[in-house]
């Protein structure tokens, strides 16, 4: 069942992009979906050496945070979101960020079993996983120019605000979002992601309103906490 799952959102990852504003997305599943994932309050974040990632050391579970998107892999399969505690999404073997592949076996807390014996300095090995035809969509995902690597995204801070009884329903979390958080992905996948959710967002809010969201924003904006900078160069390992 597993592996007819992914065979399904591999086929859809090489399927013909649509406009932004359409239905379909080649990169996720169609809808949020329940992972089993609780993280009740935001996570400490720590930049993984040698890739512009970060990963969560006191959350029980393979966490991650890479282009503006918390990720999370379980289960043998990827999931994103732009807040902290989801909802999540379901990613496309095809559409998931190489930086994010290439992170080492080490940094996963709750490895899968086929993870055993695998070195800890190296990157797991997603060819063995996800088979011969994403292996060779992907020839060389483990080697890249590390003079190049991206800056890591800025922290999304501003989230340390909503935990709890806070944490923002499903027609606020953009509105916060996009009041406290600039920053522009790089990787498709993370554009796809924020761009279906301003499509989302604009397409339900009743024409002339203001969400209460929006009020609550004060302490951030005073603050001007619009996200962390750490690593901004390729200094301390952020380069990979």
């Amino acid at each position: 069942m597993r592996n007819a799952l992914i065979g399904l959102l591999f086929g859809m990852s090489f399927a013909v992009a649509q406009p932004a504003a359409a239905a379909v997305s080649i990169a996720f599943s169609s809808g949020p979906v329940s992972i089993g994932v609780n993280v009740p309050v935001y996570p400490r974040l720590v930049a993984v050496p040698g890739v512009p990632v970060y990963y969560a050391p006191t959350v029980t579970g393979n966490y991650f945070f890479y282009d503006g998107l918390y990720w999370v892999f379980q289960d043998g399969n990827w999931y994103a979101s732009d807040w902290y505690n989801g909802p999540w999404r379901m990613v496309a073997p095809d559409a998931v960020p190489l930086y994010l592949l290439r992170v080492p076996v080490r940094y996963y807390h709750r490895p899968p079993e086929w993870f055993h014996g695998w070195v800890g300095s190296a990157p797991p090995h997603w060819g063995e996983h996800w088979g011969h035809a994403w292996e060779e969509h992907h020839a060389g995902w483990d080697h890249w120019d590390h003079a190049h690597t991206p800056h890591r995204a800025p922290l999304p801070t501003y989230q340390k605000h909503y935990a709890g009884d806070r944490y923002p329903h499903e027609e606020e979390r953009h509105v916060v979002r996009e009041s406290n958080y600039h920053y522009q992905p790089h990787e498709n996948v993370a554009r796809e992601h924020y761009q279906e959710q301003r499509v989302a967002h604009e397409s339900s809010a009743p024409r002339g309103s203001r969400p209460a969201a929006e009020v609550n924003q004060g302490h951030e904006k005073s603050s001007g906490n619009h996200g962390e900078h750490h690593d901004r160069s390729n200094d301390h390992g952020s380069g990979g």
